[in-house]
């Protein structure tokens, strides 16, 4: 049987007369890989705000590891965030932080964990993606492939149990997008974490996803496989895989 990490029911958002969630529903179960496509504007980057909380949905349920996200006082949702690991399309690095430094910054306040072990962490997240050796870098002298690296080894740190993926392979050349894709993977395996994969690159989706939806007019208009959905028909659907 299948446990539901993320579960979101009839989200519903709009922005004023603009309506970018109409009824949205999707399922991410454990330790799934879930790709997400649509067109610009469909309602991609408002789902995954909505989902760790930056915007408020106007109705509709949000689940997130066994707790209605729109229910959580500021409080509780930060605490539920440190659960959820983040991979920004730019990376978002603090520029004047070494490599070290940006990837410490997620333990500060963390009262129970000694230098010793941040040690011990930093080293293990840079090791899972192939930068161990980058530690005492700026980012000013990282290429994009491996800023992006980094900024997953920065939401590794934590060891997430849910990690949303805005556009991974975004800006980078062909070869190094197929070898951020193929990390995500990795990542999944030695971590066991489900994903969200919001992206535009049709090789990322076929790479990574186990399951993949298409968002259309802020609705979830198909559900399946890269497979399925690469085969289907439909014109408008069949657009996507061309």
């Amino acid at each position: 049987m299948e446990t539901s990490i993320v579960k979101i029911e009839h989200l519903n958002k709009s922005f004023g007369n603009n309506i970018v969630l109409a009824d949205m529903n999707l399922v991410v179960n454990k330790s799934e890989n879930l790709v997400v496509l649509g067109k610009s504007g469909s309602g991609k980057s408002v789902l995954i705000k909505c989902l760790i909380g930056l915007l408020k949905p106007d109705d509709g349920n949000i689940i997130l590891l066994g707790k209605d996200i729109t229910k959580l006082n500021d409080d509780e949702l930060n605490l539920l965030r440190k659960k959820v690991g983040f991979l920004f399309q730019s990376a978002a690095l603090y520029d004047s932080m070494t490599v070290r430094e940006n990837l410490e910054f997620p333990l500060r306040g963390e009262k129970a964990i000694c230098k010793e072990e941040i040690d011990a962490l930093v080293i293990e997240a840079l090791r899972n993606v192939g930068l161990e050796n980058a530690i005492n870098k700026m980012p000013s002298e990282l290429s994009g492939g491996m800023r992006k690296r980094v900024g997953l080894a920065r939401t590794l740190i934590l060891k997430p149990e849910i990690i949303l993926y805005d556009e991974p392979t975004t800006g980078l050349d062909p070869i190094t997008a197929k070898e951020i894709s193929h990390l995500i993977l990795d990542i999944q395996k030695k971590y066991n974490a489900a994903a969200i994969i919001i992206t535009h690159d049709v090789e990322c989706a076929r790479i990574t996803a186990n399951r993949m939806i298409i968002i259309k007019e802020g609705k979830t208009l198909i559900e399946g496989t890269f497979k399925e959905l690469s085969e289907d028909t439909d014109e408008w659907i069949h657009s996507f895989f061309q």
